[in-house]
């Protein structure tokens, strides 16, 4: 895991969207999926997808089924997201995530201060109990890792295999927080995005098929 995930490129969303006509960033998406008790929230089980893209394509599906958020991949190296088309500054992001099948190198979980295809926030756990936060900026290939040492970090708090981790990820003023099972992981600081979308993503480090089901999401103001 240590080694290969700095060698993620995120490369698979830009022909997905010429593909799948994504709508534009800004669309504030079906009334629904507004709370007034957050700022946005979806368990996944309405009529309504809340603006999510849903695509097969390249190796990976997302679909929303059976109340819930899969999205799958067996193209190793390349992040797959979708995103709700919302536009958000300072929020607290929350998930439920599950691991369903395929190898534990991987990599799952939030996408916050989404600006396009180049430019956003990654907070990610894996399969076999590593975490991160990344950057991805527009004129890079890679992803740049926030960590100390720009890779990975182990956790015991991340439930490994096939299981169920809540994960959470703060953006607030230019602090950016990763929790996963109620439990602080990594507090950095960066301040290149302030605002922008959310979004949920998963990659595959080795061959196979990687399927992580993402339900109850919940977006909150600090």
């Amino acid at each position: 895991m240590r080694r290969m995930i700095v060698y993620i490129a995120v490369v698979a969303l830009v022909p997905l969207l010429a593909a799948c006509g994504a709508l534009p960033f800004g669309n504030t998406g079906p009334d629904s999926c507004d709370s007034a008790n957050a700022l946005f929230e979806d368990d996944f089980s309405g009529e309504q997808t809340c603006g999510w893209l849903e695509y097969n394509r390249g190796g990976a599906v997302a679909a929303i089924s059976d109340g819930s958020l899969i999205i799958s991949t067996s193209s190793p190296g390349e992040i797959w997201w979708t995103n709700p088309e919302r536009n958000f500054a300072d929020a607290i992001i929350e998930v439920t995530t599950e691991q369903l099948t395929g190898p534990d190198d991987n990599a799952y979980g939030i996408i916050c201060r989404y600006q396009d295809e180049e430019n956003f926030y990654l907070f990610l756990i894996s399969g076999d109990g590593y975490y991160a936060i990344g950057k991805y900026k527009s004129g890079q290939d890679r992803v740049t890792y926030l960590t100390e040492d720009g890779q990975f970090a182990k956790s015991e708090q991340i439930n490994q295999g096939v299981a169920v981790n809540q994960i959470q990820a703060s953006c607030v003023g230019n602090e950016l927080a990763l929790s996963v099972n109620g439990y602080p992981l990594l507090t950095v600081i960066d301040s290149d995005f302030v605002a922008g979308d959310i979004g949920l993503a998963l990659s595959a480090l080795q061959q196979g098929t990687v399927e992580v089901e993402f339900d109850d999401l919940r977006v909150t103001a600090p």
